[in-house]
């Protein structure tokens, strides 16, 4: 990549260009989207987790003055695909999981569709559910692969005699909640189908991928792609919930087609979304390690048991970080299934690395007293040469320098290994650390076009912003690209009419999309020059990534944990994290990524839990007055850094993905941390006071 003259824009700490709109409130919202005479849908849901619907009362609902259409399984149309259940909504009077859809109104006010909802009398056939998930079920399954497309278990060396041999080892079992996507923005769609009827559908949505939404939804309605449009240019928040089409887009594409001509706007509940929108499944793992006695692995195993759903199978990649962090001669991953009468599982932020961090990494804690040795040092010491499973060389490894940076930004070197003997007042404190991993991916087919305009550039590509900062970040890689200021680069984000993009998932963004604008900015420059004439233009796609190497970002988490002697209440004044993510393009943007990352990593440490009542299949906290998550008060002190790390091998940037590692090591630092504040080792996040509590009293003999 070259770079002109001037500062180059890659690097510079410059303001968010969606900033402003979003702070004064005139950024369009998929919801907010101007449509003239729009009607309003609201949903009936299922009341049973498993059973028929028998009889569907509309006729009150139907009779409400403004009331438009009241769809169900038997006056709904009959869809062009059905293989994605999830999606397969009002065909038959199933029912599957409790909060499904069995039943829409569509009204000329939100307020009149969701009275009109409540009006709808339903009766079921109610059979026997099973919603609770158990290690020792005799159901458990192995899923043909995970997710996206790992080996479901993996097997090197005999873990089984390296356990039996080992000086020391730790066989212990940890379990993660499940966990719900609560962005600010809500699930929202507004949906208009060609008023000359000619079969085209424009759809405004909240979505993380324009383009993979309009092919989702071509196959379910029998479309060609062509004849469908998405538009997004602003999402708030998504965290991977908005990456996949969930069946609201589905919904208000229904009802827009049964109000020929007429907008439709649907915006999910805050309680609706528990049901419908995916999440992440709960995981239970046994972590077992084997070492010598100078701290190196002889064995690392990790089998993992998750849930997913009956209608729609996801199995989170749960034990793959575990096959690759670590050198150790023996080792082996699993991954088992309980498909139960829930709703389908998906992606939720780093799916895989998140929950999949926390057992490894608090083992290697455990692992670490055991021998007497401290935690920072025993990661180091079990670095490895090449990445362990495959042999390739890794790009760049920036585990140990993390690590080192972190311990000494974070005073490490001051801290007393006794657990619970730190005191101020009436708190417990204690400190721990985790380390992080995320691979670098690159997704096919995407393609952007820039074009000389008006004295300027014009950048073209169908990705997202869902806060991250694509807006700013492209306009930079595009500015550097082409040899001239970033102020003379506009970007143009957020529709199918723009060259096609992959999702914002997977913390692919940057690499996937920047790779495009660079190599379209080489194409016009190789075609006409340093200055194009006015309307000419270039299109570049992106390349196959370089398979000799294994490429990752690593991260090392450190945390401080106060609990109160008396009460066991955990409070984290104190998070600290170092990372090694390539170049940064924006150390703006990027500090954000890795803060917002950590915060919702305390969110799951200490208070994100989806309490589902196997009686019922119902989550019953499903809303943000119940359902806890971190706020400004559990905030207290957040240091983001990063090191200086060069890397030609990842793509033309140097960059590596920041998105979701920040998540992943924090829930793992943080249960560390409480263990050195109190002595008490907690397995089950989230860690609430109870599970301090008891064991605090066992240990005071009261």
């Amino acid at each position: 990549m070259t770079f002109p003259d001037e500062p180059a824009a890659v690097g510079r700490d410059l303001p968010r260009r969606d900033g402003a709109v979003k702070v004064l409130g005139t950024a369009t919202y998929a919801h907010e989207t101007p449509l003239a005479d729009a009607a309003h849908l609201h949903v009936v849901q299922a009341g049973v987790a498993q059973g028929r619907v028998t009889e569907l009362d509309t006729a009150a609902a139907e009779a409400l003055d403004g009331v438009a259409a009241v769809l169900t399984h038997d006056n709904a149309e009959r869809l062009a695909s059905t293989e994605d259940r999830e999606l397969a909504v009002l065909q038959d009077a199933e029912v599957a999981f409790r909060g499904q859809v069995v039943a829409l109104v569509v009204a000329d006010s939100s307020e009149v569709a969701r009275h009109a909802a409540a009006l709808v009398r339903v009766g079921y056939e109610q059979q026997p559910h099973d919603a609770e998930l158990r290690a020792d079920r005799e159901d458990l399954y192995a899923p043909r692969r995970v997710n996206p497309d790992h080996p479901t278990d993996t097997v090197e060396g005999d873990v089984d005699a390296a356990m039996a041999a080992a000086r020391v080892s730790v066989d212990e079992t940890y379990s993660t909640a499940g966990c719900h996507n609560n962005p600010m923005e809500p699930h929202a769609t507004a949906a208009l189908w060609d008023p000359a009827g000619e079969g085209f559908l424009t759809l405004w949505d909240s979505t993380q991928g324009v383009h993979p939404t309009r092919s989702t939804l071509a196959s379910v309605f029998g479309l060609d792609e062509a004849r469908v449009r998405v538009v997004c240019p602003y999402v708030g928040g998504g965290f991977g919930s908005k990456g996949q089409p969930h069946v609201n887009v589905v919904l208000a594409a229904m009802a827009a087609r049964a109000l020929p001509g007429r907008p439709v706007r649907l915006a999910l509940t805050r309680q609706q979304m528990f049901a419908l929108t995916g999440y992440r499944t709960p995981t239970i793992q046994r972590c077992r390690l084997a070492a010598d006695r100078d701290g190196r692995l002889t064995a690392v195993a990790v089998d993992v048991v998750e849930q997913t759903s009956r209608i729609k199978e996801f199995a989170e990649q749960t034990g793959v970080p575990a096959r690759m962090m670590y050198a150790s001669p023996n080792r082996r991953t699993t991954h088992r299934l309980a498909a139960l009468d829930v709703p389908a599982p998906s992606w939720m932020r780093a799916p895989g690395e998140c929950p999949g961090m926390f057992g490894p990494e608090v083992a290697m804690d455990e692992l670490a007293e055991r021998l007497g040795m401290d935690p920072v040092e025993l990661r180091i010491r079990n670095e490895p040469a090449v990445e362990p499973g495959s042999g390739k060389p890794f790009s760049s490894r920036g585990l140990v320098g993390c690590l080192r940076e972190g311990a000494e930004r974070f005073g490490w070197s001051r801290r007393d290994p006794r657990p619970g003997v730190r005191r101020r007042g009436d708190w417990l404190v204690g400190t721990g650390v985790a380390a992080s991993t995320y691979p670098v991916s690159r997704m096919p087919k995407s393609t952007a076009t820039i074009r000389r305009e008006g004295g300027g550039y014009v950048a073209e590509i169908g990705a997202a912003d869902l806060g991250t900062g694509t807006w700013t970040t492209l306009a930079q890689i595009a500015a550097d690209a082409l040899g001239v200021p970033v102020a003379r680069v506009e970007v143009r984000i957020g529709d199918t009419d723009y060259p096609v993009a992959s999702v914002a998932g997977g913390s692919s963004g940057m690499t996937t999309w920047g790779s495009a604008v660079v190599e379209a900015a080489r194409a016009l420059r190789d075609r006409y020059g340093a200055e194009p004439p006015d309307g000419a233009q270039a299109s570049g796609s992106v390349g196959p990534p370089d398979e000799r190497y294994a490429m990752h970002a690593f991260g090392a988490q450190f945390a401080e944990a106060r609990v109160h002697a008396d009460t066991g209440e955990v409070r984290v004044p104190r998070l600290l994290g170092v990372f090694a993510a390539g170049r940064i393009i924006n150390p703006r943007t990027a500090r954000s990524q890795f803060v917002g990352g950590m915060t919702m990593g305390l969110s799951m440490a200490l208070h994100e839990n989806g309490v589902l009542d196997p009686r019922t299949g119902h989550v019953v906290n499903h809303d943000l007055a119940e359902y806890q998550i971190t706020s400004n008060a559990d905030v207290d002190r957040i240091e983001a850094h990063w090191l200086a790390e060069h890397d030609p091998h990842v793509n033309a940037m140097g960059s590596k993905g920041i998105g979701e590692i920040g998540i992943v090591g924090t829930a793992a630092a943080v249960s560390n941390a409480v263990w050195h504040a109190c002595g008490v080792r907690v397995r089950d996040l989230p860690i609430t006071l109870d599970k301090v509590l008891d064991a605090l009293e066992e240990r005071a003999g009261r």
